[in-house]
């Protein structure tokens, strides 16, 4: 027979072990291809029997109830499933025993390479014996993956099966013939692949690092030994059609050389393949090969060294500062952060910055980090986790700070997870400074829920929604406001684009003026708050915009802005003063009437002798001192604390002088900071075109929002709550009209109901159409709010809605009017005969993206008859205070670590007085909406001054000889207790618009202009809308 068919004694030999193996395969598949065939057309025909000639259901029930006896077939399937899924201890011992016999399965095969050296062909009947009950055992495993298979084919063709295919019947092949053939037996180093599945069921490898790395490791390991395999299997035996044979004898490790040389393209060629088998492997295999080895080694050394540099832990050294952020770590966060930053830690360069990342900084990330490495690391893991916490050290940082991304179309979510964040810091390091970046207000009711918060020991909030609807609010009132405040407290003054439009350029000094808090001299003490403003203003060339006040038995305090007469200062005041640099400031804590009175230059007032004995106290004296400083102790101090809560009106001394209001009529909240009103129902306050009050809308504020129904809510009681303080008399709240769509007006209505003089317009700010029904025209400021609807790639895009609708409004400011009622409002706004023709609509325009500016500014073109060399004129949108963008509060973060109080007066001038001990009398009264009749409370509350935009008039300039600011600045001061920090200015002609810009901190020489107006902070009793 062999002659017959001319095959040799060896290509027989190893066909009696193949043969079995493909019969096997071919012959399975063939089955359940004929079996699932047979079953299609049995239950095809079956179905159409029973369908079309059984009409009776009777008839078609047993049978459905025969089709439902399998039930506990498909149960116990479920359950060999889950044991070879590794679901139930059962099943993960067992799959690690079968890895385990494979590994010796593995090492029988090298042991009997060993033995092939000397080419022998019979073997010890003791290893094959454990072969074959090795072999076995994965029998049965394959019999019981079958059995579970729901897809027996695709089970049929899978790796792991072909394995066994190839490798159980030769094995029984030999016990029968009573020899062995190494063969296709190094198929069993493919089961290495399961390796990183062993080592997670074995709690070896836990985290991304180690898996990634042993899937790496398992894939090179289990494709180079099968690859040695097979080059050893056709160089030792030969091209089966070629005789006289072409074999060589090649030990396996050579064979495992020749890969690794192939693989790694260097290609020595002293040992090489001669057989047309072996040669068509190697050409497929340097393909694969080469695309593996090159992924391979980047990947483990990538992998190797993020690990060492990202999962190490951080060093604490002794007398340097460091802060841990963590939260929203991405390119853009990371960048704006570390700008400010850096920018605030000016001369303080041992703060050191640690990132803790939840997932691994791209690459673009990582060039941001080595530019700053000087100053930053960045640590992989989440303040979640206890261990990692440990490994920044957090119980030793200076503070916490966790970003949030303002852009998250889920803010909820995003707030929530931040909350986590705060809560787990908390838990475990109780003393760790925490500050929050919030994006909705109402999520803030978590956090004086968690243990160990306390916003006296620096834990604070940074509520964008909160923020921000609070500048676009009262720049609807005081327009340039928010590009005034941006100057203020962040720093961010373009005095270049200033340059361009003051007639008098050398009056502006080449600074940037910020608020800095400072202790005032304790020769200040039981003066009043006019009387130090003044003094400071006049000595000491500084502005001083408030104090905090401390008072009870405790240490509370508030913050109060140009209080009134009643308050009178005392020892250890701080101050809020906007200067140039702490140096200026210092000047009024060093400030001694008897040494400083008869000096004029500010510059040579420094600490003096006397000044510093009166520093050095006994005890005794520092102790009454002290009670001195607590002077007011008989408060209640539950209500009465903290920044923004003003004291007990038992502290002050004299009643408020409330005028030209029946305090009878003034219905406020429980709180008695805002105006209240019954609930008014959605069809009340919502607006038609035939509906009367829309027709005599005038000097109102328009608001344009966009959303839908399932849009995010924006927070509108934000925006209103300002608007409705209590420190605005009644006759001054100006009308609101809402304008956008009614699904989302209505989800926002439940919590502005309880304000008064809300209107509802269903409508949008991009139809014209609408804008009229709402009279727009005769509004007295419009704002813009940004859809936070979609989310788009381009940042260009993100404001389309806002940039069109902002476009829309100011079109239909574009004509003159000659009706009387406009020409009548007109002149009561302007007090001037040199205001335009047309009313201009003060609009701020929110953005989320600030270079977007650049199509507000470019596209405002009233008159086309402006040349092309004026057009630079209308590029200045953010210096006339005309938008407002996220990305201005960004630098609070850096802001509120280095100096808490800054963040509390920022929130005092901008929320009408929202503060964090508010919030907790909110939250234990569970709502701020409801009535409080407490008359003695509401003048205490209501005695807060309020901000406002003030023309120059007659009463101002009266007695005024040189007419600059610092003239105006006095007699306002001294006259009408208004402080005056900043002017909007007119832009230089040509200037048809009548575009203004803001002039923060004007010099005391510069001369004032007819037309100038004044960023004022008024007491309470003094209408915004008198003429002074």
């Amino acid at each position: 027979m062999i002659g017959k068919f001319g095959l040799t004694g060896a290509l027989y030999f190893q066909l009696s072990f193949i043969v079995p193996s493909l019969f096997i395969f071919l012959g399975g598949m063939f089955t359940i291809l004929a079996f699932r065939l047979a079953k299609y057309a049995y239950g095809f025909i079956l179905e159409q029997i029973w369908r079309n000639k059984v009409k009776d259901k009777d008839v078609w029930w047993p049978y459905q109830r025969k089709q439902s006896s399998v039930y506990w077939i498909r149960i116990f399937y479920t359950q060999v499933e889950m044991m070879l899924s590794a679901q139930t201890s059962m099943g993960r011992v067992l799959v690690i025993l079968v890895f385990l016999l494979n590994i010796g399965s593995l090492i029988i095969y090298f042991v009997d390479l060993a033995e092939t050296e000397d080419f022998k062909i019979s073997f010890s009947d003791s290893i094959l014996f454990i072969d074959t009950g090795f072999n076995a055992f994965f029998l049965l495993y394959f019999g019981l993956r079958l059995v579970a298979a729901d897809d027996k084919l695709r089970f049929w063709l899978e790796l792991n099966s072909l394995v066994d295919f190839f490798t159980i019947p030769p094995v029984f092949v030999s016990y029968y013939l009573k020899k062995n053939w190494l063969g296709l037996r190094f198929l069993r180093a493919l089961r290495l692949l399961e390796l990183p599945r062993i080592l997670q069921f074995l709690r070896i490898t836990k985290n991304n690092y180690s898996i990634k790395l042993s899937k790496l490791f398992a894939v090179f390991l289990s494709t180079w030994l099968t690859a040695a395999g097979f080059i050893h299997l056709v160089e030792n035996n030969g091209d089966p059609w070629v005789h006289p044979g072409n074999s060589q004898a090649l030990s396996y490790f050579n064979c495992m050389y020749l890969v690794m040389v192939t693989m790694s393209t260097v290609g020595y060629g002293d040992i090489v393949v001669q057989t047309a088998l072996g040669r068509t492997f190697i050409i497929f295999f340097i393909i694969g090969g080469l695309v593996l080895f090159a992924n391979f080694i980047p990947e483990v050394v990538e992998i190797v060294e993020s690990h060492k540099s990202y999962k190490s832990s951080y060093e604490v050294v002794n007398g340097k500062n460091y802060v841990v952020v963590c939260g929203n770590i991405t390119l853009e966060s990371v960048t704006t952060f570390l700008q400010d930053f850096l920018l605030q830690d000016k001369g303080n360069v041992c703060t050191e910055i640690l990132f803790l990342g939840e997932s691994l900084p791209s690459l673009e990330l990582e060039a941001v980090f080595k530019c700053y490495s000087a100053y930053t690391t960045f640590f992989y893991g989440s303040a979640l986790n206890f261990e990692d916490l440990k490994r920044v050290r957090m119980g030793s940082a200076s503070a916490c700070l966790i970003l949030a991304d303002v852009n998250s179309l889920q803010p909820y979510t995003e707030d929530t997870s931040n909350i986590m964040r705060v809560l787990s810091i908390k838990n475990n390091y109780p003393s760790t400074r925490v500050i929050l970046q919030i994006i909705q207000s109402h999520n803030k009711v978590y956090l004086p829920n968690i243990p160990n918060w306390d916003w006296r020991t620096g834990d604070s909030i940074i509520c964008f929604a909160e923020l921000k609807l609070g500048f676009i609010a009262q720049s609807c009132l005081v327009p340039g406001l928010s590009t005034l405040l941006t100057d203020l407290f962040i720093g961010k003054e373009n005095t270049e684009t200033k340059r361009k439009y003051v007639e008098n350029k050398m009056l502006l000094e080449d600074k940037n003026y910020k608020v800095i808090t400072f202790q005032l001299s304790s020769d200040f003490a039981g003066m009043t708050f006019i009387e130090v403003c003044r003094l400071c203003f006049v000595k000491l060339n500084l502005v001083l915009l408030g104090i905090e006040l401390r008072f009870g038995s405790q240490g509370e305090s508030t913050i109060l802005i140009n209080p009134s007469v009643q308050i009178k200062l005392h020892r250890n005041t701080m101050g809020f003063f906007i200067a140039h640099s702490l140096a200026e400031v210092k000047r009024a804590h060093f400030y001694c009437k008897a040494c400083h009175s008869d000096i004029e230059d500010p510059e040579q007032i420094k600490k003096c002798q006397c000044k510093s004995r009166l520093h050095s106290k006994s005890f005794s004296e520092k102790l009454k001192f002290y009670q001195e400083s607590l002077h007011f102790s008989d408060g209640d101090p539950e209500k009465s604390r903290s920044l923004g809560v003003l004291p007990h009106p038992s502290f002050v001394d004299g009643d408020l002088d409330i005028q030209g209001e029946e305090n009878s009529r003034v219905i406020l909240d429980s709180t008695g900071r805002f105006h209240w009103c019954d609930s008014v129902p959605l069809q009340e306050a919502l607006l038609s075109c035939k509906d009367q009050a829309l027709l005599d809308l005038q000097d109102h504020i328009l608001v344009c929002v966009f959303g839908d129904a399932n849009s995010p809510l924006i927070g509108l009681q934000d925006f209103v709550m300002p608007l409705r303080a209590s420190n605005f008399i009644y006759h001054e709240l100006k009308d609101i009209v809402f304008l956008g769509s009614l699904e989302y007006l209505q989800r926002e209505w439940k919590f502005i109901q309880n304000f008064p003089k809300l209107w509802l317009f269903s409508g949008s700010a991009l139809s014209c159409a609408d804008l009229r029904a709402v009279n727009v025209q005769h509004c007295a400021a419009c704002a813009i709010l940004s859809s936070n609807t979609t989310a788009l790639t381009s940042p260009a895009l993100v404001d389309t809605e806002s940039i069109l609708a902002t476009l829309n409004v100011r079109s239909m400011q574009g004509k003159p009017s000659s009706s009387p009622l406009e020409t009548a409002f007109r002149m009561r706004a302007s007090k001037n005969q040199s205001e335009p023709c047309y009313k201009k609509i003060p609009i701020t325009t929110e953005l989320k993206s600030s270079p977007n500016a650049q199509f507000i500014n470019r596209a405002f073109n009233i008159s086309s008859e402006i040349s092309d060399q004026h057009h630079q004129l209308f590029t200045t949108a953010a210096c006339t205070g005309d938008i407002f963008s996220d990305s201005f509060l960004n630098s609070l973060l850096s802001i509120t670590y280095y100096n808490h109080h800054i963040l509390a007066l920022l929130q005092t001038l901008v929320t009408s007085g929202t503060s964090p001990a508010l919030e907790e009398q909110q939250l234990e009264k569970d709502s701020i909406l409801s009535r409080s009749s407490d008359k003695i409370m509401h003048n205490a509350t209501r005695g807060r001054s309020k901000l406002a935009l003030l023309p120059l008039s007659k009463r101002l300039l009266t007695g005024v000889t040189e007419n600059s600011f610092g003239d105006v600045y006095c007699r306002a001061l001294d006259f009408f207790g208004i402080l005056c920090f900043g002017l909007y200015r007119l832009m230089e002609e040509p200037n048809p618009c009548k575009n203004r810009f803001v002039i923060t901190r004007p010099r005391s020489d510069l001369k004032m202009l007819p037309t100038d107006l004044l960023f004022c902070i008024v007491p309470f009793n003094i209408a915004t809308t008198d003429d002074l």
